[in-house]
C-alpha cells in the first residue's frame, strides 16, 4: 500500500485517541454523530434507535474473537447483504483485511489496561484512487439491546459492526448503504479491478466452451488473491429475498469461498461417470438458507464420497450457510457474477506482473466545442470526440490490455436525490503511430474495442491489442453530464498512457523564425502488392518508409511476402505545403535494406479522399520509371489544423 494516506474529514486518529485518554473520556465523533441524521437521509426509523457502546452490549468486547473469518458475519435489517458478502470475501485474505483494519492489535481491547481504551477506531478504504483513513467512535445503533445492522455471530466480536459504521460514514449515512454492490465494496476495501459478468446474456449455462473459459478465469482470479461474489437478479415476476425452488435467495449477494477442479480416482469416476469435477463453494451472508440441489448438505452425491476422500479433494464445509455446487449448476442458477481482480504490479512476484497507469479525469461542459469535454457516447456523432482523450502505446507485437473506468462514488449525493450511478463506458481506436494531438474527426482510425455502457460504478474490459498507438475515449452515455472518473490501464510493458490536451501544435517564438504548420495530412497505407521477388523462396520482407519534410516514419516488417497488408497510419503537420510526401517500400535485409519503389503524394486538400491504388516508381519525380508493384493508400489533407 502507498505510504500516503488521506485523512477523511482531516481527523487524526492518534491525536484524538491521546486526547481522550488524557481527558479520561470515550470518543464521540462530531463528524458522524450518534443520531438519526447518521442513520437516515429520507426514511424515519420504525421506532427509536439507541446508540450503545460494545461494553454496554456484552461483558468482554473484542475486535476479533479467535481471529477473523468469513463466518463471523450476519446481516442486519439493512438491505446490505452485498456489504456482508464483501466482508466475507475480505476475511478470506489476511493481506487484504490488514490494509482495511490497520494495526489491528493496537486497536484491540486490552482488558489488562482498560484506561488505554478510548472508544475510537480507524479503518482504511480505497477511495477514488487513494487510500483514505476513516475514524469512528464505538457507539453502534441498537434496538432491544441488539445490533440492528451487520453483526458477528459471536456476541462479543465487533470488527464487522465497526467497519460498517466507518463505511456508512464515508457514504453519508447507514441508509445510503441500502442496495449497493459487493463489487463496489470490494474495490473500496482493496483497490481491486472490478468486472461484472452477466451469466444469462453470455449464455454460460448453455455453452460449455464459454463455461469452461469462465471457470479457468475464476480459478486463476481466486488463486491469485482475487475476490468473487454472485447473485440472482430479480426479474419482473420475482421479488428480492424470495427463494427459488432450489433454496437460493433472489437479489442476494453470495461470497465465493473456494473453487476446485478435481481429478477423480477410479472408484469415483465410476460413481460420477466423469473424470473431473468442476466445483464452487458459496456462502450465504445470512448464515442459513442454502442450496438444496445436487451436492447440497444431505444430497445423494455426498453419500458416494467418503470423509477421507472429501478431505483429500478439499471438498470441505467450514460452517453453516456454506455449500458446494457444480460449476454448471452455478452458471444455470445465478444470473450475475462480480469478479474483483487484485492486479499484481509487484516486480518481486512469481506470477505475471502488470504495468499500471492511473489517470484522474472529468467530464466537463463548455459551449465552445474545442473546450467541451462531455460529448456523450459514440452515437452522438457531432459531439462524441468532445470527450477527454487518452493516448497509449502497445509496444509488443500484441499485448493483453486491462482497462477499468470508474466514476466517482455517488452515494454521498443520495440526500439530494442524485445518488444513482451514471451510465458510462469507453471506446478504443487504433490511431496514427505519431499522433500527439486530439482527434477531431474519425477518418482512417480503426475502432477496435467498445466497452459495455452501464450505470455501474466501474466498467471493465480486457482485450488483446496489436502493436501501435491507441486513443481511449471515456464517455458518459448522454452528452452534457458532469462528473469525475479514474481510468486505470494495465499492460505487460509500459504504455505511456497520457491525456491529449492540445488540439494542434503550439505557437511559440520559434514558430516566427522556423515557420508554423499550414496544413495537416493524414495517411493510411493499406497494402502493397505485386512486389518483385527478392529471395530464393520467391518472397520479400517489405516495410514502408513515409517521408515528410524532416520526419521519417516506418512501419513494421511483413515477412516472406510480395503482397503485404500494413494498415499503417501517420499524421503530419506541414510547414512547407509544396514539398510532397514520399512513401517508399523497402525490403529488409540483414546487411543492407533494398529500395523497391515509391509513390510521391502532393497531399493537397483538393485530392480525392477515397482509397487509391498507385503504381510504384523509381526514385525521383512523380514521372520516374515504373517498377513492379502497387501501393494502396488513403490520404486526407486540410488547411484547418483542427479538422482531423
Amino acid at each position: 500500500m502507498s505510504s500516503s494516506v488521506r485523512l477523511f474529514r482531516d481527523q487524526k486518529y492518534h491525536e484524538l485517541k491521546e486526547q481522550c485518554i488524557q481527558q479520561r473520556q470515550l470518543f464521540e465523533d462530531p463528524e458522524f454523530p450518534a443520531s438519526d441524521e447518521s442513520l437516515f437521509y429520507q426514511s424515519a426509523p420504525p421506532r427509536a434507535v439507541e446508540w450503545k457502546r460494545p461494553k454496554d452490549l456484552c461483558e468482554d468486547p473484542h475486535l476479533f474473537v479467535n481471529g477473523i473469518s468469513s463466518h463471523d458475519l450476519h446481516q442486519g435489517t439493512l438491505g446490505n447483504c452485498w456489504f456482508v458478502a464483501a466482508c466475507s470475501c475480505l476475511a478470506l485474505r489476511k493481506t487484504l483485511w490488514q490494509q482495511v483494519i490497520p494495526d489491528f492489535n493496537e486497536q484491540e481491547w486490552d482488558p489488562k489496561n482498560p484506561e488505554k481504551y478510548a472508544g475510537i477506531f480507524r479503518f482504511r478504504f480505497w477511495c477514488f484512487g487513494e487510500w483514505t483513513e476513516v475514524v469512528v467512535d464505538d457507539l453502534l445503533p441498537t434496538m432491544d439491546g441488539k445490533l440492528i445492522y451487520c453483526h458477528s455471530n459471536v456476541k462479543n466480536e465487533f470488527w464487522s459492526a465497526l467497519l460498517e459504521k466507518a463505511y456508512a460514514k464515508l457514504a453519508g449515512s447507514y441508509e445510503a448503504l441500502d442496495g449497493g454492490s459487493a463489487a463496489d465494496a470490494i474495490v473500496d476495501f482493496t483497490g481491486a479491478v472490478a468486472e461484472s459478468v452477466d451469466l444469462v446474456q453470455g449464455k454460460y449455462g448453455e455453452i460449455i466452451s464459454e463455461q469452461m473459459k469462465l471457470f479457468e478465469d475464476l480459478l486463476k482470479v481466486h488463486k491469485r488473491g482475487g475476490l468473487i461474489s454472485c447473485y440472482i437478479a430479480a426479474s419482473s415476476g420475482s421479488t428480492n429475498e424470495a427463494e427459488t425452488e432450489m433454496g437460493l435467495v433472489i437479489g442476494h449477494a453470495y461470497a465465493v469461498t473456494a473453487i476446485r477442479k478435481l481429478r477423480l480416482g477410479e472408484s469415483l469416476i465410476f460413481s460420477f461417470k466423469a473424470e473431473k469435477l468442476f466445483m464452487i463453494r458459496l456462502r450465504n451472508p445470512w448464515g442459513k438458507r442454502e442450496w438444496n440441489g445436487p451436492w447440497s448438505d444431505s444430497s445423494e452425491e455426498w453419500k458416494k464420497v467418503s470423509i477421507s476422500e472429501r478431505k483429500s479433494l478439499g471438498l470441505t464445509l467450514e460452517n453453516d450457510g456454506e455449500f458446494w455446487m457444480t460449476f454448471e449448476d452455478w452458471c444455470k442458477n445465478f444470473t450475475d457474477v462480480d469478479i474483483c481482480r487484485i492486479v499484481n504490479t509487484s516486480y518481486f512476484s512469481i506470477h505475471k506482473t502488470w504495468e499500471k497507469k492511473m489517470m484522474h479525469g472529468a467530464w466537463a461542459k463548455n459551449s465552445e466545442p474545442l473546450l467541451n469535454r462531455s460529448g456523450g457516447c459514440y452515437d452522438n456523432k457531432e459531439t462524441f470526440l468532445q470527450n477527454p482523450q487518452y493516448v497509449f502505446d502497445v509496444k509488443k507485437t500484441e499485448d493483453k490490455v486491462l482497462v477499468s473506468l470508474q466514476q466517482e462514488d455517488r452515494r454521498k449525493y443520495k440526500k439530494e436525490g442524485k445518488g444513482d450511478s451514471i451510465p458510462i463506458g469507453f471506446e478504443i481506436f487504433k490511431v496514427e503511430d505519431n499522433r500527439c494531438y486530439r482527434l477531431h474527426k474519425l477518418t482512417v482510425q480503426e475502432r477496435v474495442a467498445t466497452s459495455l455502457y452501464i450505470n455501474t460504478r466501474t466498467v471493465f474490459l480486457k482485450r488483446i491489442l496489436k502493436q501501435g498507438r491507441y486513443i481511449l475515449i471515456p464517455t458518459t452515455y448522454h452528452p452534457g453530464i458532469i462528473t469525475k472518473f479514474i481510468l486505470r490501464l494495465f499492460t505487460d510493458v509500459p504504455s505511456k498512457l497520457r491525456e491529449l490536451k492540445a488540439d494542434k501544435p503550439k505557437m511559440t517564438c520559434w514558430s516566427l523564425l522556423c515557420g508554423y504548420p499550414r496544413r495537416v495530412t493524414q495517411i493510411k497505407i493499406h497494402s502493397v502488392e505485386g512486389l518483385q521477388k527478392q529471395d530464393r523462396s520467391g518472397g520479400a520482407d517489405p516495410y514502408v518508409l513515409i517521408k515528410c519534410e524532416k520526419q521519417n516514419l516506418r512501419s513494421s516488417v511483413q515477412h516472406d511476402t510480395t503482397s503485404a497488408i500494413f494498415n499503417t497510419q501517420v499524421i503530419f503537420y506541414r510547414k512547407n505545403i509544396d514539398s510532397p510526401i514520399i512513401v517508399q517500400v523497402w525490403n529488409s535485409n540483414v546487411l543492407c535494406d533494398q529500395f523497391l519503389g515509391q509513390a510521391v503524394l502532393a497531399a493537397s486538400p483538393s485530392d480525392p479522399r477515397e482509397e487509391q491504388t498507385l503504381q510504384l516508381r523509381g526514385r525521383g519525380s512523380r514521372e520516374a520509371a515504373e517498377v513492379p508493384g502497387h501501393i494502396t493508400v488513403k490520404v486526407f489533407s486540410s488547411d484547418d489544423l483542427v479538422e482531423l
